[in-house]
């Protein structure tokens, strides 16, 4: 007897068909209300977004919430509206931990942040949103947050550079108010997982910051929280192209290294000055 051959079902994250430009329209509102309300976003720089794809390249705040990221995606739904794609690489571990939120969060776009998804999307010809910080960047230590981190990641500029595709910087200023980091403790609780301490929910969460917050006051680890209503600015920069592109340029280590420099000395000193803006 033939057996019947069921197709494989994809594993979450692991497909671009999720996004739901319908379910987009219909948290608009929602993200509206927070963006001119509750965060009070002021933003600018839109006018430097090519007609072509790209990828844009973040550094984010404010935990797990990172209000800085949704209110960038609101701004470019409300300016190109949902239809023209974009997906935001999200870091794997969400799946692990908070399977629903995940799961919500793909119909609004995001897919697993891994190279294989990264090229599908821009060969779709999607443009691509990719904090390469991660859980470092976005729970970095409150005096750490007139800095652009990276967490040492170059796994976005070997991607630009293979799909010969320009890096559009997005920087972000004001989020990091919405919790205080005090300090990242990670080392210490990995020292106790190599004496034999699990992991809460089996997961390595990257980073274990102390910090303060709604709804706990004081919180240790990388838990949920509710963002403080704090203004935030945003800014989309010039593109960045580089000199050379293509699998060779990906492979050579000095220039890829010369080309994260080049991309992270640039986002220093927009955010330097979206700072010096932002107080005057």
């Amino acid at each position: 007897m033939l057996k019947t051959q069921h197709p494989q079902k994809t594993k979450p994250g692991w497909s671009l068909d999720e996004r739901d430009p319908k379910f987009i329209e219909t948290i608009m509102p929602l993200l509206g209300f927070l963006y001119n309300y509750y965060f009070r976003v002021q933003t600018s720089g839109w006018e430097n977004i090519p007609d072509e794809k790209i990828l844009i390249v973040g550094s984010h705040n404010g935990g797990l919430a990172s209000p800085d990221t949704s209110m960038m995606m609101y701004d470019w739904v409300r300016r190109f509206g949902a239809e023209k794609p974009i997906y935001g690489l999200m870091h794997p571990k969400a799946w692990q931990v908070f399977p629903a939120l995940a799961e919500t969060a793909m119909k609004g776009g995001a897919v697993m942040a891994h190279p294989q998804m990264a090229y599908q999307a821009l060969r779709s010809g999607a443009s691509v949103l990719v904090y390469p910080g991660g859980a470092e960047d976005v729970f970095r230590p409150h005096q750490m947050r007139d800095k652009i981190y990276f967490a040492e990641r170059r796994g976005f500029i070997k991607l630009a550079l293979r799909e010969n595709v320009p890096i559009v910087p997005a920087i972000s200023w004001g989020a990091h108010d919405t919790l205080f980091v005090l300090a990242d403790l990670y080392e210490v609780v990995e020292q106790f997982h190599k004496w034999g301490m699990p992991w809460l929910f089996g997961v390595d969460p990257l980073v274990f910051p102390v910090y303060l917050g709604l709804p706990w006051g004081l919180a240790i680890g990388p838990l949920p929280n509710i963002p403080l209503p704090v203004p935030i600015h945003t800014r989309v920069c010039p593109p960045i192209v580089f000199e050379r592109y293509g699998k060779e340029a990906a492979s050579d280590r000095t220039y890829v290294n010369e080309c994260y420099e080049l991309v992270k000395s640039q986002m220093q000193q927009e955010l330097d000055n979206l700072i010096q803006q932002a107080g005057n």
